[in-house]
């Protein structure tokens, strides 16, 4: 009993001294060395044409991993990849969509309706079939999502065995916002609904989806081709095989399977979410897919700066930053390069200067950092998965992942945005962090975006490890401007675009003042002496945690 009062104690005492802890000269004079000029000059070498979007599987990528590995290199940190050298090889298959051998069909007693592909829907390529075919009676099943915790199942009275189920993007607006983020995501519904006995899974865009992102930018995401890793075993893994075909429609699509009456009824769920929503369509569903593939490779690259305690360097604080974008896709005015300066060289160049202010401190801190710049973010976050699944170091020893990715650099740094702050005790150092650096956290301006599952943090989270991402705030220091309508009109106008480049205003010294704060967060974790920890009772400890 004794114990047990004497560590509930210090579970109390440590984060406020933590938080009250100066921070040493030596890391103030670390966290100067972070300059918005080579901040700048990291990201115009990563978003130059001569990349080519740095797609994965692509030789604009490759230059970009070779560039980083360099860069690490420089910096005097180790080789922390496979065999000792910088790069974890990645192998994938990629599936390309041959949309003139693809259809979608709806199959009603007055007779069949074929819909237009890229324009009423989207389909994804078959990642091991070339050839792909399903037809079956079509249920709608409200959001897809089974939540029990949170008083809700779609599948519990809406039978879907044998049939293909039409979902609504996005979960009820009455979730937290980051188990929304975390139920309402592609890869959960697909998952959940190959368990109920799907045999397809179409998704209907709501109004508040038609807002995040226009159809457009869907209909030319969507071709590109597909990735998916490939096991140690030889599988292809991140698929469901039971779902045949998998689909999202457009507003024209929904109207094509819905009566108008079923349909209004769908759509209300976004706003008026109070319980579960599921009805029969009364029609048939045909689905097709033609597939061509390809075996490639891609890498993630790897760099470690070992801690210099006998026993809390075993531990490792993981940074995270995807190193790939789009590549080359379908010109938007004229050009084809998506050049991805925001998304994502700003976070890759902010890991960089983060690991030159470690290497700036005169003695590493306490546990060891890892560097890791991941390939095939943007197709599922598969470089990321792959390496939390099977890192290159011992698995147990990974104890916090800080992500960096995309810092819309259009105003000053005032307020910063910690994805994941309520879950873990990393919330105390950063807490910490912007105190001692003058920015204010917020919580989440757009808890409909989803942010928490929709980038590399969420891997390590999957594999029950504390993390958090860092995403700029809504202050942009001018009374005039409002900060929030800026970013929202970014996001719409430029986000997965190749207008995402260069020539787009772009403020550095937010770049180089999230890096800063990133690189303290970092420390202040590595220096701590207690190791990072899901809060009591939290969903994703519960869900994930070891």
């Amino acid at each position: 009993m004794r114990m047990s009062l004497l560590r509930g104690v210090l579970s109390l005492l440590i984060p406020a001294a933590l938080c009250a802890q100066s921070v040493p000269p030596s890391v103030d004079r670390a966290l100067r060395a972070i300059e918005s000029e080579s901040f700048r000059a990291h990201v115009r070498f990563l978003a130059d044409d001569l990349l080519e979007g740095r797609g994965a599987g692509t030789r604009g990528y490759d230059l970009a991993a070779a560039w980083t590995a360099s860069r690490f290199e420089e910096l005097g940190l180790e080789p922390a990849g496979t065999a000792g050298s910088w790069f974890q090889p990645i192998p994938f298959v990629r599936s390309t969509l041959v949309p003139e051998r693809s259809s979608l069909s709806v199959h009603r007693r007055r007779g069949e309706h074929s819909l237009r592909i890229f324009d009423d829907f989207t389909i994804q390529p078959n990642p091991t079939d070339a050839r792909a075919e399903v037809r079956a009676p079509a249920v709608f099943a409200g959001f897809g999502i089974s939540a029990p915790e949170l008083g809700w199942d779609d599948y519990a009275r809406t039978d879907v065995g044998g049939k293909i189920v039409v979902v609504l993007a996005g979960a009820p607006g009455r979730f937290p916002p980051t188990l929304r983020a975390h139920h309402g995501g592609s890869r959960r519904k697909a998952e959940l609904a190959e368990a109920a006995g799907a045999v397809g899974l179409i998704t209907v865009r709501g109004p508040l989806a038609d807002r995040r992102s226009p159809w457009e930018r869907t209909r030319r995401q969507a071709k590109i081709p597909s990735l998916r890793w490939i096991g140690p075993d030889g599988r292809v893994r991140g698929i469901q095989p039971g779902l045949r075909a998998i689909a999202t429609m457009s507003r024209s699509g929904a109207e094509a399977i819905f009566e108008p009456r079923a349909l209004a009824r769908a759509l209300a769920l976004e706003n008026d979410a109070r319980r579960p929503l599921g009805f029969p369509l009364r029609i048939e569903i045909s689905m097709k897919t033609a597939t061509e593939h390809e075996r490639i490779e891609s890498s993630n690259v790897v760099a470690m700066l070992p801690g210099s305690d006998a026993e809390l360097s075993r531990e490792v604080v993981v940074y995270t930053a995807h190193l790939d974008h789009l590549g080359i896709t379908e010109p938007v005015d004229g050009d084809p390069i998506n050049n991805g300066a925001f998304d994502n060289a700003s976070g890759t160049a902010a890991m960089i200067e983060a690991a030159g202010a470690f290497r700036a401190l005169p003695s590493p801190p306490k546990r060891s950092v890892l560097f890791l710049a991941v390939t095939a973010e943007e197709k599922g976050l598969l470089g990321s998965d792959y390496f939390a699944r099977f890192p290159t170091i011992e698995r147990d020893r990974i104890v916090a992942n800080v992500n960096m990715d995309m810092f819309v650099m259009i105003h000053p740094l005032r307020e910063v945005v910690v994805f994941g702050y309520e879950h873990s005790t990393l919330a105390r150092h950063a807490d910490a962090a912007a105190a001692h650096l003058g920015i204010r956290r917020i919580d989440d301006p757009k808890p409909d975006e989803a942010s928490f599952v929709r980038s590399d943090q969420y891997s390590f989270v999957r594999q029950g490890i504390p993390a958090v991402a860092l995403n700029e705030g809504t202050d942009s220091g001018d009374p005039a401007v409002d900060g929030k309508k800026e970013i929202e009109r970014w996001l719409l106008e430029r986000y997965h675009t190749p207008q995402d480049d260069l020539r787009q205003p772009i403020v550095w010294e937010a770049g180089r003042d999230l890096a800063r704060l990133g690189f303290l967060i970092g420390w202040l974790v590595a220096e701590a002496p207690d190791t990072p920890r899901w809060n009591e009772g939290d969903f994703f400890g519960r869900t994930f945690g070891r």
